[in-house]
C-alpha cells in the first residue's frame, strides 16, 4: 500500500488501471469505513481511500479544529483490508485556487434545504465541492459511500445524474455497534456517560419505523414523541428528526418509501442516524 499526497503522482499511479474503486472520508476511520473499504476490494481491481478532512463542508471552525486527525493509525487499518492507495492531500492540493463552491443547479438545491442543510448553512456546498474535485482526480468507476450520511448519498447521486459523471455511486449499509449506535468518527469524542446514552437515539427510530410500519402515518405524533423520549436525557437534545420522502428529502406522498433523519446533541457532540 502506497501513501500519496500529490495529486499528479496519483494520477499517474492510477493511469493504467481500468477498474479503480474510490471511499472518500476524512480520516479518524472506524468498521464503516473499513467495510466501504472490503466492499470496494471485492469488485474493483484497484482500490483508493482518500483521508482529507475538508475545510469547505464544516460551517463550524471549532468542529473542524477538533475533527480528529489519526493518518498512521488510518493508514494501518487500510493497509489491513487490501487498500491499494491512500490518498492524504494538503488543502492546496485540494483547492489550488482556494474558490469556495456554492450549488445552483435547481434540481440539486431541495436535497440541500432540508434536515443537514437547514442545520449546517453551506455544508453541501462543501461536500460537493470536495467530492466533484476528488472524482475529478481520481476517475474511479465506483464510489462507495455509508447510508449513515443518507442525506449526503442523495446529494451525492443527483450531483452524478446532473454532471453527467461516469461513476457509479455504491450506498454502503450503515454499520453499528452491539448497542445500535451508528459507528461514527465524532463517536470518539463522547464521554463514558454520553456514550452510555447515545444508543437511545437507534431505539427511538426504531420505534418509528416499527409504527410507521404498522400502518401509523401520523408522522407527526411519532416524530413528537420520540423528541420528548430523547430529551428527557440529560445528555440529549434533538435538533431534528423527520419523516421524508427516501428519495426526494421532502414531504412523503401516500405509499412512498420513507427515511426517518435524526440529528441529536450528545453533549457537544453532533450525532446524525436514520432508518
Amino acid at each position: 500500500m502506497r501513501i500519496i499526497e500529490r495529486v499528479d503522482q496519483l494520477q499517474e499511479c492510477l493511469a493504467q488501471y481500468n477498474n479503480v474503486g474510490f471511499v472518500p472520508t476524512m480520516g479518524a476511520l472506524h468498521n464503516g469505513h473499513l467495510e466501504l473499504a472490503k466492499q470496494a476490494r471485492k469488485e474493483c481491481e484497484i482500490v483508493v481511500v482518500s483521508v482529507f478532512v475538508n475545510p469547505t463542508q464544516f460551517n463550524d471552525k471549532r468542529d473542524l479544529e477538533r475533527y480528529p486527525r489519526t493518518l498512521d493509525a488510518d493508514a494501518k487499518l487500510l493497509e489491513s483490508v487490501g487498500v491499494d492507495f491512500v490518498f492524504a492531500p494538503t488543502v492546496e492540493q485540494i483547492y489550488p485556487d482556494e474558490q469556495k463552491y456554492v450549488i445552483e443547479d435547481e434540481s440539486i438545491l431541495p436535497l440541500t434545504a432540508v434536515m443537514e442543510g437547514a442545520h449546517r448553512p453551506g455544508h453541501f456546498d462543501g461536500v460537493v465541492q470536495v467530492v466533484g474535485r476528488l472524482f475529478d482526480i481520481v476517475n474511479p468507476h465506483k464510489a462507495y459511500f455509508g447510508l449513515k450520511d443518507y442525506q449526503q448519498l442523495a446529494i451525492i447521486r443527483k450531483m452524478v445524474e446532473v454532471q453527467n459523471r461516469s461513476v457509479e455511486i455504491v450506498p454502503c449499509d450503515i454499520v453499528r455497534a452491539e448497542d445500535g449506535l451508528a459507528l461514527s468518527s465524532r463517536n470518539s469524542l463522547l464521554t463514558l456517560q454520553q456514550r452510555a446514552v447515545a444508543p437511545l437515539i437507534y431505539r427511538e427510530l426504531i420505534q418509528i419505523r416499527e409504527k410507521i410500519d404498522a400502518g401509523n402515518h401520523d408522522y407527526s405524533k411519532l416524530v413528537r414523541d420520540a423528541i420528548l423520549q430523547i430529551n428527557k436525557n440529560e445528555y440529549l437534545c434533538v435538533q431534528y428528526i423527520e419523516v421524508v420522502d427516501a428519495v426526494s428529502l421532502q414531504e412523503p406522498a401516500e405509499n412512498k418509501t420513507v427515511r426517518v433523519c435524526a440529528a441529536v446533541m450528545c453533549g457537544d457532540v453532533r450525532l446524525i442516524d436514520n432508518v
